[in-house]
């Protein structure tokens, strides 16, 4: 197999900032299943009035296990509307229950969901979630279907999503299920695959809400969605700070991910021949990015010229693909290397990933090789000598040298939890007060910090005579020994500098869930969507007591 492309290339900034999603990334791997599996699909209960306000149950069936996405939409003042954390009320909120839930826990649900942080869960209750309606785009599209018209294609086209979740709560969050519970079963055994299926089938949900209430007003008149235009809608999804830090709290979980990454572009990289069938798959791949680009708006002023660039660095791929594809050996790395060379960072990523499209059953597996348990996996080694964790750091840490944490802007930030909403947020350490409650992100500063240290004690010392004296060091320690063996565990960039932008570590983890068309808001927070162009339940489930939406 070809060599991987090495973590001080990937793992940086500037390169996670430029992610694209992949066919191994969690939504998509999550649709193969559905779709080999023939789960089944219904919507069993459709509780909605006239003017869209109720409750809903759309229902699927996995082999060995059923699941109810209950949601709920209710009246909301445009006053309260906001995608911000500190939101108490939304136009829609909706719970993953863990079943079949029959009246009682519906009415259980009705009186918690809607206040999602203020509501009681149970152990039922998987996955969490809110979203609010793009408002300009979702009464267009009611009022023009009422009126028996299809909505603005360019409109459609500028938002591409009736809603957006502000967010989708997992793991035992707010004392819903723990993952233990549902880590065993098939369905869920990649990482967030239950929190992906809950988009999905919320992306069905505020599509069938607004046809419901344009067939409610227009009576015999109303108009269904063009398949197309219908299909084109995903999911929007604000995210902010609190989603950055994920990255660096659990290196091993981020090595798995970018491991099962590199080694698909590996491993296709490595093929020695590429078939005229592949050829083919790559430039339908390539015509289908091509559109998703020019479809991808931002006002954001680093990203706008970023996706310009790359609309015309994807035309001259185009331009010549085919031809390299059919000469020479390993042509598909040829392929790779030519444009590496010439292309920005968003651009090389994308072919990165385009070269995987062709290649499901050579790179699909490695979807089933990205969770991780990390603390029953890993426990810090007490017996190494402190002379080979030195030689830990100086060999797997070299990339933290290129910071001086002495000079204020190298030291310039602060990771720390809100006290008011329990969220991480970024604070600048030489203007704001709350330096004494940052959290431990700073890891190219403290290994440098650790490295120091070390230099005073004997080579023979164990980390474990070491620790015991110097506790402060425990959560660094583990870090190195974790990276010794899985050499992407780390962002090898600096997380306190001035000029880091916290949305390139957003963008890298949500390209893994499968999010595309990344519209920074700002240098903190960005806007997504999901599932967008993807196929619907009743596109590749086995359907059973569909109920309308009118």
């Amino acid at each position: 197999m070809m060599e991987l492309r090495s973590p001080d290339q990937v793992m940086r900034l500037d390169r996670l900032g430029a992610s694209h999603p992949t066919r191994i990334s969690f939504l998509r791997a999550m649709l193969r299943r559905v779709e080999g599996e023939g789960w089944r699909y219904s919507v069993p209960v459709w509780e909605i009035d006239a003017d869209g306000y109720g409750h809903a149950v759309l229902q699927v069936d996995a082999p060995a296990h059923s699941y109810s996405l209950v949601a709920f939409s209710t009246p909301l003042d445009d006053a309260m509307r906001t995608d911000r954390v500190i939101a108490e009320a939304w136009d829609t909120s909706y719970v993953l229950y863990d079943g079949v839930p029959d009246a009682c826990e519906i009415a259980r649900l009705r009186a918690n969901a809607p206040r999602q942080e203020a509501g009681r869960y149970s152990e039922r209750d998987l996955i969490l979630s809110r979203a609010n309606k793009s408002v300009r785009l979702f009464a267009h599209v009611v009022e023009t279907l009422a009126e028996g018209r299809q909505p603005d294609a360019e409109l459609v086209e500028s938002v591409g999503y009736l809603m957006r979740t502000t967010a989708v709560y997992g793991n035992g969050k707010f004392g819903i299920a723990d993952r233990d519970r549902i880590a065993g079963r098939p369905e869920f055994s990649g990482p967030f695959r239950a929190e992906m299926l809950s988009v999905w089938l919320i992306r069905s949900f505020t599509i069938m809400l607004a046809e419901h209430v344009a067939a409610m007003r227009g009576r015999g008149q109303a108009a269904r969605l063009d398949p197309a235009m219908r299909r084109s809608l995903g999911v929007g999804n604000s995210t902010g700070l609190g989603m950055a830090p994920f990255l660096v709290k659990h290196p091993l979980l981020v090595h798995r991910w970018f491991h099962a990454r590199e080694t698909a572009v590996a491993r296709v990289r490595a093929r020695r021949a590429a078939s005229e069938a592949e050829i083919a798959a790559f430039m339908a791949a390539l015509a289908t990015m091509r559109e998703n680009v020019r479809r991808w708006r931002t006002e954001d002023p680093v990203q706008a010229p970023r996706v310009a660039r790359l609309a015309d660095e994807l035309a001259y791929v185009a331009c010549d693909a085919a031809s390299i594809l059919r000469t020479g050996d390993r042509p598909w790395n040829a392929l790779y290397q030519l444009h590496e060379a010439k292309l920005s960072p968003e651009g090389q990523e994308a072919v990165a990933a385009l070269i995987l499209e062709p290649h499901g059953a050579l790179v699909d597996d490695l979807a089933d090789a990205m969770d991780a348990d990390e603390d029953a996996v890993f426990r810090i080694d007490g017996a190494m000598a402190c002379g080979v964790l030195r030689e830990a750091v100086d060999r797997d840490y070299g990339w933290a040298k290129r910071f001086d944490f002495a000079s204020p802007a190298a030291d310039a930030r602060f990771w720390y939890v809100s006290e008011e909403k329990l969220e991480p947020r970024l604070g600048e350490r030489h203007a704001e007060e709350g330096a004494g409650k940052e959290q431990p992100l700073a890891v190219a500063r403290d290994v440098t910090a650790l490295a120091a240290a070390l230099a005073d004690e004997p080579t023979d010392m164990t980390v474990a005579a070491f620790l015991m004296a110097r506790p402060e060091w425990r959560h660094v320690v583990r870090r190195v020994q974790i990276a010794a063996g899985h050499p992407y565990a780390e962002v090898r960039d600096n997380l306190i500098g001035a000029s880091m932008r916290p949305v390139d570590l957003l963008r890298a983890k949500l390209a893994f869930f499968g999010a595309s068309r990344f519209d920074p808001r700002s240098d903190r927070w960005l806007r997504i969507s999901l599932f967008a162009d993807a196929p619907f339940p009743e596109d590749i489930c086995r359907t059973e007591a569909m109920r309308a939406a009118s």
